[in-house]
């Protein structure tokens, strides 16, 4: 008897976990062959990504940060039973190392030493690191996966779904930096990979309600209310430079020839040139 209820009593509290959203289910979430997922490793674009493919597909209303996690959700923030009663097709933002249920795939990649710039921020707006820790301290406790063990670093993210999925017609790879200098054509080949008109006005009207320079307005009003930032420092932007290249004014030159060394390989697969290397750097890109 003792047994049978120490179960039922384990069973009663995964349920309480679930429904208000105690624990990270994500790879417990229902999910159908019509998703499309928006998967990246943290910091690199997702939320900008989310933002301008939800005013592209829901052009009648305008994507914000109150309303984000209903037009584009965010798995960790909403219960299953929250998300299967969305509309289909869904478009989803995961995190998750490559998922072989995930039958569509937006796939997010940037440079990791911009990657590494952003998550130090990130977790000092957490508080999980001190003000003022020194970046070239915090670089290499990253990569090596502490502040995201379960998803591990950020070479293993992205060889986890290059390995499994690039070049096939169900999976999108798009660079942050492309999306950037290009976000007309980046966002017509969503459209295309979606099975949607990529219609240019239409397309246009996304990318103005989905600027940098909106976000960070819409920020300033919302961002105590929206669930990813209203428990962090309030101090500390979410949307930030919104740039590519930030790390060659900001990363010490022995933290940039420490991550080329551990990374360099996958890094010239994507088209980051190394600055160990004699390759022409190119030039800033701001996103305005």
């Amino acid at each position: 008897m003792a047994l049978l209820l120490r179960r039922a009593f384990r069973h009663l509290s995964r349920v309480h976990d679930v429904l208000f959203r105690r624990t990270l289910i994500e790879r417990e979430i229902t999910i159908f062959d019509d998703d499309v997922f928006l998967t990246s490793y943290p910091r690199s674009g997702n939320t900008w990504t989310r933002f301008l493919v939800g005013n592209f597909v829901n052009p009648s209303e305008p994507v914000t940060f109150l309303n984000v996690e209903r037009l584009v959700p965010d798995m960790y923030k909403s219960a299953d039973w929250v998300l299967r009663r969305l509309p289909r097709p869904r478009v989803l933002k995961s995190h998750e190392c490559f998922d072989a249920r995930y039958r569509r795939v937006i796939y997010i990649v940037r440079d990791p030493r911009d990657v590494a710039i952003s998550n130090y921020h990130w977790e000092m707006k957490l508080r999980s690191i001190r003000e003022g820790c020194p970046i070239d301290e915090f670089v290499p406790q990253w990569m090596g996966g502490k502040f995201w063990r379960r998803i591990g670093s950020w070479a293993d993210h992205v060889h986890s779904w290059l390995a499994t999925r690039q070049g096939q017609d169900n999976f999108l790879l798009m660079r942050y930096e492309d999306l950037q200098q290009d976000q007309p054509r980046e966002l017509a080949r969503v459209a295309g990979f979606m099975g949607l008109d990529p219609d240019a006005e239409r397309i246009q009207r996304a990318i103005e309600r989905s600027s940098a320079a909106n976000m960070r307005k819409m920020e300033e009003t919302q961002g105590k209310k929206w669930v990813a930032t209203f428990h962090t420092r309030s101090d500390k932007p979410f949307v930030r430079k919104a740039s590519s290249g930030g790390w060659r004014a900001v990363l010490p030159g022995k933290t940039v020839t420490y991550m080329e060394a551990q990374w360099g390989p996958l890094m010239k697969q994507l088209g980051y040139p190394l600055s160990t290397e004699t390759e022409k750097e190119a030039p800033e890109v701001t996103h305005a």
